[in-house]
């Protein structure tokens, strides 16, 4: 189940190590895990649950600080549909923006997994967004069905998605980003039904 106080939890624990992080790097300081947790006051055991590379987490921490907070990107959106839809464009919108960091992030990260698939772990960022995004939705589907709707919103957006439809697809970015919202959209049809006034 998409617990969001342990989503919430988890998420200040990591942006607690990506802070410790940028403070090193403001500092001129080399980054590791250990010195990371120390300065964010986050014990080195659990710190190396989240990172056990330290380049993937001073990747990581550079561009943690693009990311808007997810009650600015939905402000105005009157329904959960509009708002998930919302949050999918924007995680999209940011990896075209950042392409080459979001790339070189992810082959960072693609290297961890390599020497150690156990301990890496991804932020989870788009899981947190989705669910806040939903969150009115929540009492009206199954827990498992809850859960189930944010990981396939997740999936269809941000880097990964990006790589897919550029290098796959050959999408240009006007399409890429279409794409993006039409997969969004069947997603949301499929677990909440076709959108009022719809032509489906």
């Amino acid at each position: 189940m998409v617990n969001r106080e342990r989503l919430n939890q988890k998420a200040r624990t990591r942006e607690a190590l990506l802070a410790g992080a940028r403070a090193l790097m403001e500092r001129g300081q080399r980054v590791t895990v250990s010195a990371a947790a120390t300065e964010s006051g986050v014990s080195k055991a659990t710190a190396y649950r989240y990172f056990s590379d330290p380049s993937v987490l001073a990747v990581e921490a550079g561009l943690d600080v693009k990311v808007r907070p997810v009650e600015e990107i939905v402000a105005g959106a009157r329904t959960a549909r509009e708002r998930a839809v919302r949050v999918s464009l924007y995680l999209f919108d940011m990896a075209i923006e950042n392409e080459q960091a979001f790339r070189l992030y992810l082959a960072r990260y693609l290297d961890g997994w390599a020497k150690d698939r156990h301990r890496m772990t991804r932020g989870g960022r788009r899981m947190r967004m989705f669910a806040t995004a939903l969150e009115e939705e929540r009492p009206r589907l199954p827990p498992d069905r809850f859960d189930a709707l944010v990981r396939a919103l997740a999936v269809g957006t941000g880097t990964e998605a990006m790589i897919a439809l550029y290098d796959v697809a050959q999408a240009d970015p006007e399409v890429a980003r279409e794409t993006v919202a039409t997969m969004a959209d069947a997603v949301l049809d499929r677990f909440l039904g076709p959108q009022p006034g719809g032509t489906d």
